[in-house]
């Protein structure tokens, strides 16, 4: 699952961890981003000392070995940004792709409230790279807190994967499969027990996120297209179908 920051991806990491059936990995390209950049992220140091900054351990990670006892689902929790150019994109041919987009404006509002991104650190370019080159399901994050069965069925039909209404909510509080910058970015998903609609920002940006938004744009409306629609509620309807995705090769085995 790629997507950019501040856009509810822990809570839906948290959504594939309560199906029982499936094992979770949190940002398992974190360190090496950091190591490999001079963003300053907070806990910058303890992150890097912690984690493998080397990408060609961690894909080998991830696309290898066995699961646990119990799991037949990897579901990987990646920010598109921590995928530096270096990255041998082909490491990850093997495993099935799906990608969560948020408007930028709301990113923007959301992440500067911790510290101000640039273009690249919103992950869209990357994003948009990512699934010309494999393809995979776009599900919005407004509208997953909004229509969280619908879209969440809509998910996982995609991935050929079976709905279990048990990702729908969760136990507040943190886990062991979270990162250890949870402490610095996910006190509200600690507190949460399902997906819940924030507060939208309706304040004007300063002029130097602006300048960021303009450039965010095109790229999160190219990717917008692709959006699987809502289903209206308790009716047969699916109603219109999303554009098809680039054609790409096949997705492999069923690891997200």
């Amino acid at each position: 699952m790629w997507s950019g920051p501040r856009t509810r991806s822990t809570a839906l990491m948290r959504a594939w961890e309560n199906r029982g059936d499936t094992t979770v990995v949190d940002e398992p390209l974190y360190a090496y981003y950091l190591a490999h950049t001079d963003v300053t992220d907070p806990g910058r140091d303890e992150v890097i000392a912690a984690y493998s900054t080397d990408w060609r351990q961690v894909a080998n990670e991830l696309t290898g070995g066995t699961l646990p006892e119990g799991s037949t689902i990897h579901y990987q929790k990646h920010l598109a940004q921590h995928l530096l150019p270096e990255v041998d994109r082909t490491a990850f041919e093997g495993l099935r792709h799906a990608f969560l987009v948020r408007h930028p404006a709301q990113m923007l509002a959301s992440y500067a409230k911790v510290q101000a991104p640039t273009v690249e650190e919103l992950g869209l370019r990357q994003q948009l790279e990512l699934f010309e080159r494999f393809g995979g399901p776009v599900i919005d994050s407004n509208d997953l807190v909004s229509a969280p069965s619908s879209v969440l069925q809509g998910l996982c039909a995609a991935l050929d994967v079976p709905f279990t209404d048990r990702m729908l909510s969760w136990p507040a509080g943190r886990r062991a499969t979270d990162g250890i910058w949870g402490s610095h970015w996910y006190h509200g998903v600690w507190q949460s027990t399902g997906f819940a609609a924030g507060q939208s920002r309706t304040d004007p940006l300063p002029d130097h996120l602006r300048r960021v938004l303009d450039e965010c744009m095109p790229l999160y409306e190219e990717l917008a297209r692709y959006v699987l629609p809502v289903l209206p509620a308790d009716t047969g309807d699916t109603g219109p179908a999303a554009p098809p995705a680039p054609e790409v090769a096949s997705k492999g085995s069923k690891t997200v």
